[in-house]
Formats: structure tokens, C-alpha cells, sequence
């Protein structure tokens, strides 16, 4: 085991750009692992509908951080970011992959997270409040954060007031960023939207011959209509499939639909990273390009 790696890749983007199939090229040459920066497929039983590496792709190549949670879990970011770091330093030069582009900041960035796990009953208690009035709550307590949060982001206000009552410190006052000590190469993968578009529709496709309706059908059965994470993306619709609300026709468009406006949200994030080095995916010659890029960073991270 290495006490850091002497260098990582990350390789990003929006959804359907082609990240896993050139993850796993790119890891077999360098004869490394994958550790994967996606905040759904860190849980079991969730694998169609989050496009999760199948079984015989990670025989290919190692992955981590792929069904590390039960559906009934909470994964924090702070603990997503130890176990990625604990992941990436076993090789020299690991992989970092997904479209989670918070999971991709939070190694690159090396943000500081307070270690605060979920607070159910608290939890409970703040949720019984409108916006307004934890964003009034948050003014009162976080000045700072309450600044930066909008104040109709509940989820990012019950987290901040989470982090204040049970540790009596702002939560804007335990954040910040400290660089990993090792540099990091960011590829991200591009297309226009046209491109991704039919990518996505195909993608939908296959995800419902491949067995999407009768996962769904079995996650209900499993944890009831009101598990949170069958309200995300694919499944939510999938659901209201299943619930009669609209015809399997209706909800495969509604799943591409929301797939391109997704995917949209992704370009915008990760296109504010001047630090990611951009490549075509619709390009013939794009894993010899890239290949190229990885070599002249993996020669200089070795003489470093």
C-alpha cells in the first residue's frame, strides 16, 4: 500500500458522455483501479437505472466505492471523502470517475467537511419548518452559510443547521480546502447537446430492455413507495409507472427529458473548473488523445 498516490486522474463530465468505457480502457493500460465519484451507485440494488458498472466490468478492472450502502442509508460527502482517499492511496496512479461533480471537488479541492452523521431526530424536528423560517433559523446561527445557500434549498439548510446544533460551530466556520499533497490530472468529456440527446434516449432504451421497470417493481416491494432514493432520477418516473400515473411510453420520454435537463446542470459545473482539461467524446481518435495527455502527466508526476 502507498502512503499517497504519486498522482490521479479524474476523468469527468455529464452523463452519457462515455466516462465508464473510457475509464475502464484507460485502467487497463495503467494497470490501475477505478474508485467511483457517482452518489447513487454507492448503493446496493440500485444498478439499472444509475448505470452501474456490470459485474463482469468490474472482473475487468477493480472498482470501490460501487455498493458500499443499503438503500436505507445516508452517505455524507465527508465520509465519501475518506473512503475515496483510503481507495485511491493503494495504487500509484488511481482513477477517479463518475458525473458527481461534488465527489470530484471534494478529492481535488480536498475540501474540509465537518464529520457530522445525519441527525434523524433532529432532523425531523427542522423539518417541520417552512424555508422561511430556517432560512430566519439559519441568519441566526450561520450568517455566512445563510448567504450562500438559497434560501428555498431546504436540503443544504437542514444540513448546515444539523452541523451547528450538534456541534455548537457554524458549519461555515468548519469548512474550507486543503489541496492533496499529490497533483491530479481532470479530463472531462464533451459533446453538444444534440449528441448527448441521442446518447440518452439510447441509453433509456437499453436501460429498460436490460430490466429498469422490474427493478423498480422490486425496490418498492422491498422499501415501500416512499424510499428517498426512488424519487431520483429514472426511478422516480419508473414509479409513476408503476403507481398508473402514466404510461411506461409517457415515462421513458420523462426520463430522457430529465436526463438532458441533468445533464445540462453537469456541463454548467463542471464547465466552471478551468482546471479540467476538455476533450471531444465524439472524437475517433479520442483514447489516443487522451492516452497521450495521461502519459506526459504520469512521466512528470514520476520525476516530481
Amino acid at each position: 500500500m502507498t502512503d499517497l498516490p504519486r498522482g490521479a486522474i479524474a476523468i469527468c463530465g455529464a452523463t452519457a458522455t462515455g466516462k465508464s468505457a473510457l475509464a475502464l480502457a484507460i485502467a487497463e493500460r495503467l494497470d490501475t483501479v477505478i474508485v467511483s465519484a457517482d452518489s447513487r451507485q454507492v448503493y446496493r440494488e440500485f444498478d439499472i437505472g444509475t448505470a452501474k458498472p456490470t459485474l463482469a466490468e468490474r472482473d475487468r478492472v477493480r472498482h470501490y466505492l460501487i455498493d458500499i450502502c443499503n438503500p436505507t442509508e445516508t452517505l455524507t460527502l465527508a465520509q465519501y471523502q475518506e473512503r475515496a482517499q483510503a481507495a485511491m492511496s493503494i495504487v500509484p496512479v488511481p482513477l477517479l470517475v463518475g458525473g458527481t461533480g461534488l465527489y470530484i471537488k471534494a478529492i481535488a479541492r480536498g475540501l474540509k467537511m465537518p464529520r457530522v452523521p445525519p441527525q434523524p431526530e433532529l432532523r425531523e424536528q427542522l423539518a417541520t419548518f417552512g424555508p422561511q423560517q430556517l432560512h430566519f433559523y439559519l441568519q441566526q446561527v450561520d450568517s455566512a452559510a445563510a448567504q450562500r445557500i438559497h434560501g428555498n434549498d431546504r436540503v443544504r439548510m437542514l444540513r448546515a443547521l444539523e452541523v451547528y446544533y450538534a456541534t455548537g460551530r457554524p458549519l461555515s466556520a468548519q469548512q474550507g480546502a486543503r489541496p492533496p499533497d499529490y497533483p491530479i490530472l481532470q479530463i472531462g468529456l464533451h459533446c453538444n447537446a444534440e449528441a448527448v440527446a441521442k446518447r440518452i434516449h439510447h441509453r433509456t432504451e437499453a436501460m429498460l430492455a436490460a430490466g429498469l421497470v422490474d427493478e423498480v417493481r422490486g425496490l418498492v416491494a422491498r422499501y415501500g413507495w416512499e424510499l428517498p432514493l426512488l424519487d431520483t432520477l429514472g426511478y422516480r418516473e419508473i414509479k409513476g409507472y408503476l403507481a398508473g400515473k402514466m404510461t411506461l411510453g409517457a415515462a421513458r420520454d420523462a426520463i430522457a427529458l430529465h436526463t438532458c435537463q441533468f445533464a445540462k446542470r453537469q456541463r454548467t459545473w463542471f464547465g466552471a473548473d478551468k482546471t479540467i482539461t476538455w476533450f471531444d467524446a465524439e472524437a475517433s481518435d479520442l483514447l489516443d488523445r487522451i492516452w497521450n495527455s495521461i502519459s506526459a502527466f504520469v512521466d512528470s508526476s514520476d520525476r516530481l
